[in-house]
Order: C-alpha cells, then sequence, then structure tokens
C-alpha cells in the first residue's frame, strides 16, 4: 500500500520529486574553491580595494601591528614589494589589532607610522579583525579549508603570511616568525 501511495504522489507532484533529486545531487557535489576575487575590502584612505584587480598576480597578505615585536617586518615587505613587483607581485597588509592590542590606532594613523617609519608603499588595508568572531570575511576564506579548498589554519600571531598564487587561490599560509626575504617566500615569488 505505501509503495502503491509512493508511486502516485510521483506521479501526480513530479516538480516536487525532481527538485528534491536535484537538491540532493548538489549536496553531494565538491564545493568549488573559491578565489581572493570575489573580495572587496576597504584601504586605508577609505577607498575600495577589489582584489580582482590582482588577477594574474601573486599576492602576499598580511596582517600588521605597528606596535609589535615583529613590527620592522614592514622594512622587508616593502623591499620584497619594490623588488619584484614589476614581476606581478603585490604585498596587501591588514592592520589588526587581534593580538596584545598592538594596533590601537586609527587609519589615519597607521598610515602616517607605517610611511614615516618604513616608507611603506604596497597597499594597506583598513584595520580589521583576523580571528573571533568577528573576524572578516577575507580571513574567513584564508583560514577555513571549506572556502579557500587547501588548509584550515589559525593567525597565530601578527604578521602571519599567506601566499596567493595567479589564480586567485591560496598556495602557502607562512608563520609570523618566518620573514618576508626567507627563501621559501623568494623561491615562491620566484616560481
Amino acid at each position: 500500500m505505501k509503495t502503491l501511495l509512493a508511486a502516485f504522489l510521483l506521479a501526480i507532484l513530479p516538480g516536487c520529486h525532481n527538485a528534491q533529486t536535484k537538491e540532493s545531487i548538489n549536496t553531494t557535489a565538491p564545493m568549488e574553491a573559491q578565489t581572493i576575487y570575489q573580495f572587496k575590502v576597504e584601504d586605508l584612505s577609505g577607498n575600495e580595494f577589489d582584489f580582482a584587480q590582482l588577477k594574474g598576480k601573486k599576492v602576499l597578505i598580511v596582517n600588521t601591528a605597528s606596535e609589535c615585536g615583529l613590527t620592522p617586518q614592514y622594512k622587508d615587505l616593502e623591499a620584497i614589494y619594490q623588488q619584484f613587483k614589476d614581476s606581478g607581485l603585490v604585498v596587501v597588509g591588514f592592520p589588526a589589532n587581534n593580538f596584545g592590542s598592538q594596533e590601537p590606532g586609527s587609519n589615519q594613523e597607521i598610515s602616517a607610522f607605517c610611511e614615516k617609519n618604513y616608507g611603506v608603499t604596497f597597499p594597506m588595508m583598513s584595520k580589521i579583525s583576523v580571528k573571533g568572531n568577528d573576524m572578516h570575511e577575507l580571513y574567513q576564506f584564508l583560514t577555513q579549508k571549506s572556502k579557500n579548498g587547501v588548509s584550515d589554519s589559525d593567525v597565530q600571531w601578527n604578521f602571519q603570511k599567506y601566499l596567493i598564487g595567479e589564480k586567485g587561490q591560496l598556495e602557502k599560509v607562512i608563520s609570523p616568525q618566518t620573514l618576508p626575504t626567507d627563501p621559501e617566500i623568494i623561491n615562491w615569488i620566484k616560481s
């Protein structure tokens, strides 16, 4: 009797059966990895920065802080940016106050600090959160395998580096203590 009733319902309601089949097919299909090209953020001056403009370039994304023991890495970040920008490298800094309150300044104060102390010319974005409940969606992409298709990671501290390939996909996560001029990063840039 149940089989007969099920067949009858399927005959009368074919649209419902097809929708259910399509839904179950979609939930079992592998999820395509996202890219950074879907993100738009705000820079330190309040202007929109669209990651889609970086298609075909290698991108080093780094969370920064002005009052950290690792802050001198700004010098090396600027150096590799200057050395490789004409070869397709873009360094993008994201000030964040998530670790030891080491980035307390406003966007204007951060901009002045970076320019005065380290001559930073690479793109610097508005201050965001890189961990916790208020983590920015770009950092959700960088740290969640379900979104980046590569790996899960936690932002360990200021100056953690995320290396994004020419197709906008995450390729490597580099420790905060690893200098931007480390052979691992330089070899990735040159590859």
